[in-house]
């Protein structure tokens, strides 16, 4: 321990490969620090009167995340100085740490939803560079919806991709209910809010005979008792189409030729924070045991640079991401998106 006229420390030093451990006291702050200078790389965390954050960088590659807290305002901002094609940004998950986010947002329930031979048919004919459901002839899309603190991201890829799928075969867009899957379809491998797969849900719509309105059976993002009345239903599943283990061919022709197709993948811990651009990880998984989140492709287009994205409708409110929305990584299979894609036959 070391005393001088306006601060205090204590230290260990590894003077060999050049690292060591501080603790510092000055009248208005404090901090801790690690450093490793054979390779250019340290962490800190500091103390003072107004806020405190915590950082590590890799001066290496030019690479760093930081978590900063002051009075009122807490947020999250990661760097990459590489050609990476997205933004992350400060947004309302900010306060949470990737765990506490994944226990409330994210499935928890073990998935493993692959389909090794899938039976979607191809239609072998052209597909344009870009197309969006969401800028079709009439609006076949529902606004994006908010599943707040229950990981019930699963039963909103399901009633968005059966609102799509209806909506283009009968001209009628109507708001599903969700909660209904989460209170009545546990019979069929689903946990309310503790997860399940959209090609289950689709199963459990088609055995019972319909899905109630979102106005008729409201969200309430939380389990409850099932309260399912037969005669309110609205929406109804003929058939599920699930796609081949890891085929975005399968994916992007169904999209095409169909409609909005439900896909599950790993989110990775900086995704929370994402607002703009072609989203890509090295850290995300790519097995259809390891999917966290459910979510609804509704188009695909390509930037101007030649690299090929999801247009991807996400369940976390418009203020999240791209009003909502997220681009990722098409042709990859980034991140398991891939591995468990389904859609409803709405019709014989």
């Amino acid at each position: 321990m070391y005393y001088t006229s306006n601060h205090s420390y204590t230290c260990k030093y590894y003077t060999s490969n050049h690292s060591y451990t501080c603790k510092y006291y000055t009248s208005n702050h404090s901090y801790t620090c690690k450093y490793y200078t054979s390779n250019h790389c340290y962490t800190c965390k500091y103390y003072t009167s107004n806020h405190s954050y915590t950082c590590k960088y890799y001066t290496s590659n030019h690479s760093y995340t930081c978590k900063y807290y002051t009075s009122n305002h807490c947020y999250t901002c990661k760097y990459y100085t590489s050609n990476h094609s997205y933004t992350l940004a400060v947004n309302k998950f900010a306060d949470m740490e990737f765990e506490e986010f994944q226990k409330k947002y994210l499935l928890t329930a073990p998935q493993n939803c692959s389909a090794t031979q899938g039976n979607h048919i191809f239609h072998w004919r052209d597909i344009p560079k870009a197309f969006d459901w969401n800028k079709w002839t009439r609006k076949v899309v529902t606004d994006v919806k908010n599943q707040e603190s229950c990981g019930s991201c699963w039963s909103f890829s399901t009633t968005g991709a059966l609102e799509s799928h209806t909506a283009i075969a009968y001209s009628t867009l109507i708001s599903l209910s969700e909660q209904q899957l989460i209170d009545c379809a546990q019979a069929f491998n689903n946990h309310g809010c503790e997860g399940g797969l959209p090609s289950q849900a689709f199963e459990y719509i088609r055995y019972n005979n319909g899905l109630e309105s979102e106005a008729d059976y409201p969200y309430t993002a939380k389990d409850g008792k099932c309260k399912f009345d037969p005669s309110k239903t609205v929406a109804y599943v003929a058939d599920v189409v699930n796609i081949t283990l890891g085929d975005e061919k399968g994916i992007l022709d169904a999209v095409y030729n169909h409609g909005p197709v439900s896909i599950a993948y790993d989110v990775a811990a900086d995704f929370q924070f994402y607002k703009s651009g072609v989203y890509s990880s090295t850290e995300c998984k790519t097995s259809p045991q390891h999917v966290n989140h459910a979510v609804l492709a509704t188009g695909f287009n390509e930037t101007v640079s030649g690299e090929k994205y999801w247009i991807v409708k996400n369940s976390w409110g418009a203020d999240w991401g791209l009003h909502g929305y997220f681009w990722i990584k098409r042709g990859e299979n980034m991140c398991g998106l891939a591995d468990c894609a389904s859609y409803p036959v709405v019709h014989d």
